[in-house]
């Protein structure tokens, strides 16, 4: 479902691109594809997805976008191999292979939607639901992946009792901050390339910090429950990031 929407997002834009704009992203797209996978930051597939949510995020909202999805993956790739040894033998380590396709689109197709939607009708609360959306992709894998390389005991957020690393739902004072830092850091990047108005950086920032929350609570409720796997909570709560800043805008 993420791929069909994905593909459909880009033929809507591509159909209304100057010929050198469209070119001028198929470029920077392509070499962001090969470099993120050269990097081991995604698998071939993944880096088949990430092509399409580039494109669209710099056909859609320009080079400010680009610069917001090029942290969003160096903080996602940093943050991954802090603690890494550690994090291999609590079990908890991502795949040194990088992320897959469903894995990309969960966490940045939501983003890419909201810049394709901003390319076809340009309301300023795309760029903000985008922003938003970014801003808890880089939350949640940055308060998950330091708050297990920091050695804290998580707690379940739904009944604050511990929990072994890696737990659905866990959360960590360590973590938290961390994913709070990261959301305002995409946040803070997209205003300085003037995406955002001064005044909406702390609702993008705020919205994604809510990600993060309602990430752990869908994680500690259904996803526990096998209700919903990872992707689906990611999309989620990149969803309700991205709402939350559009409904703020409006």
């Amino acid at each position: 479902m993420d791929r069909l929407i994905l593909c459909s997002a880009i033929s809507s834009v591509s159909s209304v691109l100057p010929s050198r704009r469209f070119a001028t992203a198929l470029v920077i797209t392509l070499a962001f594809a090969v470099l993120a996978r050269a990097m081991r930051g995604v698998t071939t597939s993944g880096a088949v997805a990430g092509a399409g949510v580039c494109f669209l995020l710099y056909i859609g909202a320009g080079p400010g976008a680009f610069a917001a999805l090029v942290l969003v993956f160096a903080l996602a790739w940093a943050s991954t191999r802090i603690g890494y040894r550690r994090k291999q033998k609590l079990g908890t380590a991502e795949r040194r292979e990088g992320r897959r396709a469903s894995q990309v689109l969960a966490n940045l197709g939501v983003a890419a939607v909201c810049s394709a939607l901003y390319a076809t009708r340009p309301n300023p609360a795309f760029l903000l639901a985008m922003a938003a959306a970014l801003s808890e992709a880089a939350a949640d894998t940055v308060s998950s992946e330091l708050g297990q390389a920091a050695g804290q005991i998580p707690r379940l957020i739904t009944s604050w009792r511990p929990v072994p690393a890696g737990t659905d739902g866990g959360v960590s004072l360590a973590g938290t901050l961390a994913g709070i830092f990261a959301a305002y850091l995409v946040s803070v990047t997209c205003w300085l390339t003037g995406l955002l108005q001064w005044k909406w950086l702390v609702v993008s920032t705020g919205a994604g910090v809510l990600g993060m929350v309602a990430d752990s609570l869908l994680g500690a409720s259904l996803e526990r429950r096998r209700v919903l796997n990872n992707d689906a909570v990611n999309f989620l709560s990149t969803l309700i990031a991205g709402l939350a800043a559009f409904v703020s805008a409006s």
